[in-house]
């Protein structure tokens, strides 16, 4: 067994087009600040430590930034957005000195966005070889599982691979290893009295009894060939670790299938670790076995996050709860 990597092996060296080198550190992380980051400013190719710094605090707060990557993308413009409607600020997803406030807390005591964790015997177990591609191969395994440690941590801590893998370069993650990953928080608590799926932003947005804003989501909602229902309809169920039923005659057609097929469960499985029903048949709120990809490729007419968004959620809802497919939404960026 490994012990507790020194500092002096946690720095990363990135290379960019031949530019200096610079180093990424978990202090990095934890000490850069979020008003050094400049609207308009070319994306970094690697993890920014202050992106990464905001993404943390835009997940603690409940607007979630999807896959937390080091990276200033769209899902983290709609995140500042859907922030400033839960704080009741003007909603423009800017990074402004009132956003910078509200979200460091107005003070100097903030939990670390990176904190050291020992990597355990249950984090190496129900792990899988591979996960094929095509359904009817899926449909013969026996779980859908991580394929690897690395991928179950990020998913655990919310985090892109590649960032995960530059805070520990050279980590085998076994047992016994102590790694670092990012501490977002623990999931939103409440009940949800209503769920806005926005197809025109990309977002689901929670609702509680009294009309507060409670949690905000990037969502992959439908495609231009498989769209997502319109109107309002209600939540049935939630089903947790779900198998899937491919029926092609019914969804859609994926590779040469053309038979119904049962594809077990898992977090790798097509939709995830969590299913919503939905009153409209066939039609759910899910989870995913590819992050990175939320609100960048299509579904087929469901609405998909995140596995953990979608956990987060389904442990906020009961059957009945209302939810309406619109064009435009309160946390949308003007």
């Amino acid at each position: 067994m490994k012990t507790a990597l020194p500092m002096s092996l946690l720095a990363l060296t990135i290379s960019v087009g031949g530019a200096s080198a610079r180093e990424l550190q978990p202090e990095a992380i934890n000490t850069a600040s979020i008003a050094s980051i400049e609207a308009g400013k070319p994306k970094p190719a690697d993890p920014d430590p202050a992106i990464a710094r905001l993404q943390v605090l835009l997940d603690r707060a409940g607007s979630s930034p999807g896959e937390i990557d080091g990276l200033y993308g769209e899902n983290v413009s709609k995140a500042v957005a859907g922030f400033e409607a839960m704080n009741k600020l003007p909603v423009d997803g800017r990074l402004d000195p009132e956003v910078i406030s509200h979200l460091e807390g107005n003070g100097p005591i903030v939990a670390p966005i990176v904190e050291s964790y020992v990597v355990s015997a249950v984090d190496a177990a129900g792990l899988v070889d591979k996960i094929p591609e095509d359904y009817g191969e899926k449909a013969k395994m026996q779980s859908l599982g991580y394929v690897n440690v690395a991928e179950k941590l990020s998913e655990r801590f919310h985090m892109g691979i590649d960032l995960l893998n530059a805070l520990n370069p050279g980590s085998q993650f076994a047992p016994g290893d102590t790694v670092w990953v990012v501490n977002s928080g623990p999931p939103r608590e409440g009940k949800v009295k209503r769920i806005e799926a926005d197809k025109k932003t990309g977002q689901v947005l929670a609702y509680a009894e009294d009309g507060s804003l409670l949690a905000v989501y990037p969502a992959t909602i439908g495609s231009e060939d498989n769209p997502a229902p319109s109107g309002k309809h209600k939540v049935k169920g939630v089903a947790r670790m779900p198998v899937y039923r491919y029926d092609p005659k019914r969804n859609f057609k994926q590779g040469k299938n053309d038979h119904v097929l049962t594809i077990p469960k898992g977090p790798n499985g097509p939709v995830g670790t969590v299913w919503i029903d939905l009153t409209e048949p066939t039609y759910g709120i899910h989870g995913t076995p590819e992050p990175k990809l939320i609100d960048k490729v299509g579904s087929h007419g469901c609405v998909r996050l995140t596995n953990w968004d979608a956990e987060e959620l389904a442990g906020m809802v009961k059957p009945g709860v209302l939810v309406d497919f619109v064009n435009r939404s309160a946390a949308t960026p003007k």
